[in-house]
């Protein structure tokens, strides 16, 4: 069997050496590293990770609580995380919380227990149901909301929804629908914050009728697509919240006979990679999101080497983005 010793000999190097090379690669130089690989390579070394992760007193594994595991701007955000994890030489560890505080708990407990070092959270902090922050954990909250009380990685979604109903205003829309999360998501409180502000600014009365509650799913979409068509004077345009949302109205309207965007314009919000090459191609709202799953991974491992951290709240910009599914309501 291989021991650490048979590496060290072979990459001429101590064992010393090689032990900081496992633990910590920035540690040693690239050039010692080089061998280091090369040698556990040649020998095919398997090295007592739990053994090392003993002695450094860190298991070189991070959380990351996923609200929807099957979200695909999650799933970039996540590529992001990984991307640095990787080169810090820790594990991602995914927790499907399905969106509740109980489910973060049960992961927390990795981190109270030394199986896991931090959490970043892609569940937005909501007041009263938020396990974090909390002493002793370190977490940061990626894909945030405002006033969230620990190290914060997000957009500013009160700005970016203000942006797409300027755009559907500018197009002659008045009557304009909106797909929102539930309700009390805070994603939901700062979208609708920016609706209301561009109906507001028009002097359009906000209407209780054009509001749809869903639930960022396909299927809310296609559910909230029967309401408005079953509705004596429909809206012209309908703003989503997400894109996935957005997809399923599309779908349900064009099944009603609907045509997009000639009878009914619609937006979404966030951009994966389907929205360009569905059929009207979407007008959106492009977050950020292997970027702000970077900043969130970064802060993180500043904070778990101690670094002081200057900004708290990182708010990075997004694009909106002009496609198929709008134009100017009929005259």
């Amino acid at each position: 069997m291989t021991t650490i010793r048979d590496v060290a000999r072979e990459a001429g190097l101590s064992t010393g050496t090689i032990s900081k090379a496992l633990s910590d690669p920035k540690s040693v130089s690239p050039k010692s590293y080089a061998k280091v690989e090369a040698a556990i390579k040649k020998l095919n070394y398997k090295p007592n990770m739990l053994a090392q992760q003993f002695r450094a007193k860190r298991s070189n594994t991070i959380v990351v609580l996923v609200p929807d595991i099957a979200n695909l701007f999650f799933a970039k955000v996540i590529s992001g995380i990984e991307k640095v994890a990787h080169e810090q030489g820790y594990n991602v560890l995914l927790g499907d919380t399905r969106d509740t505080a109980k489910r973060e708990e049960s992961f927390i407990r990795m981190v109270e227990t030394k199986l896991a070092d931090g959490i970043i959270n892609l569940r937005p902090y909501k007041e009263g149901d938020s396990p974090l922050p909390r002493d002793g954990i370190v977490s940061v909250s990626a894909s945030s909301c405002e006033n969230t009380p620990y190290p914060s990685v997000r957009i500013d979604n009160v700005d970016a929804s203000y942006r797409v109903m300027q755009h559907l205003l500018s197009l002659g829309h008045k009557r304009i629908g909106v797909i929102t999360g539930l309700e009390d998501n805070p994603h939901t409180i700062d979208r609708l914050k920016g609706y209301k502000k561009a109906l507001a600014e028009a002097d359009i009365e906000f209407n209780e009728e054009l509001l749809v509650e869903g639930d960022f799913c396909y299927w809310s979409g296609l559910n909230a697509s029967e309401y408005f068509t079953r509705m004596d004077n429909p809206p012209t345009a309908i703003f989503s919240m997400n894109d996935e949302m957005a997809i399923g109205a599309i779908k349900g309207l064009l099944e009603k006979g609907y045509k997009i965007p000639e009878d009914i314009s619609i937006t979404g919000f966030d951009d994966i990679d389907v929205c360009k090459y569905f059929s009207p191609a979407i007008t959106t709202v492009a977050q950020p999101a292997e970027k702000i799953g970077i900043k969130s991974a970064e802060l993180l491992f500043d904070l778990l080497s101690d670094k002081k951290i200057k900004q708290l709240e990182h708010i990075l910009p997004y694009e909106f983005i002009i496609r198929n599914s709008t134009a100017a309501v009929k005259p």
